[in-house]
């Protein structure tokens, strides 16, 4: 359903992305775990049509973003880690706003929107400028957006910043149901114990390429550790003791 091909990003002669292989399965939720500046938010910005890659190929749905973008990103929602909205709409306008650009029919435009107005709690704010919601509404905004068209891919960069814990468990349970029904989910987090507990699979990603990838509980006997944060350190502090005697 998500497929990153030999992706790579370069400034200059920094490397963002060095030839990222990564495939999100219909049915599955993926973790894209690693330290800050790993490559992550770059890789979902390729993949969203935010970032163009310097070599390699993005594609959801079986759909190349960049080739053909408008037919890509009717196939997922995407969720940033710091959604800017237009401050001077309401909750309401705003969705009704994005139904249009999904040329959803107007009737399940409304019952849709109505019904992940509930789903978030957002309903007795849905009339409020968006200029006045907090950071988690505005979060939970975007969450409702990113779902007006049932897509099938959800595409999120650190969706629990700011979330408080009704909302918190609600992206869990999200993060871990969404993928049923042949979609996928692929999210980058730095909460490690949320990807022990809602993907199906975890890529940890250092320097731009891909250090491991595995279903938690593989990846845990095959490198010996007793849970995630002690995987996530081993590996990558053993990766960044080989890089630096390379160089």
């Amino acid at each position: 359903m998500i497929y990153l091909e030999d992706l790579s990003k370069r400034y200059g002669s920094f490397v963002a992305l060095d030839g990222l292989n990564l495939e999100v399965r219909p049915g599955e939720t993926l973790a894209l775990l690693g330290p800050n500046g790993a490559g992550k938010s770059t890789a979902i910005k390729a993949l969203v049509g935010l970032l163009r890659p310097s070599q390699g190929r993005a594609l959801v749905g079986g759909v190349d973003v960049w080739k053909e973008p408008v037919r890509a990103k009717a196939q997922f929602g995407y969720v940033p880690d710091r959604p800017y909205l237009y401050g001077k709409l309401s909750g309401l306008e705003l969705l009704r706003f994005a139904a249009g650009v999904y040329r959803l029919p107007r009737a399940r435009a409304e019952a849709r929107i109505e019904e992940l107005l509930v789903q978030f709690r957002l309903e007795r704010f849905a009339s409020s400028l968006i200029e006045t919601y907090s950071h988690g509404m505005r979060q939970k905004l975007s969450l409702a957006m990113s779902l007006l068209h049932t897509p099938q891919a959800l595409i999120l960069d650190e969706p629990m910043v700011g979330l408080d814990p009704h909302a918190t468990r609600l992206v869990k349970d999200l993060l871990r149901d969404y993928s049923k029904d042949g979609r996928a989910v692929l999210y980058a987090t730095h909460q490690l114990h949320l990807a022990e507990q809602v993907a199906d699979r975890v890529a940890l990603v250092h320097r731009g390429r891909l250090l491991a990838l595995g279903s938690p509980r593989e990846l845990l006997h095959q490198h010996g550790s007793a849970d995630l944060e002690e995987f996530f350190l081993r590996l990558t502090e053993d990766a960044g003791a080989s890089q630096n005697v390379q160089a």
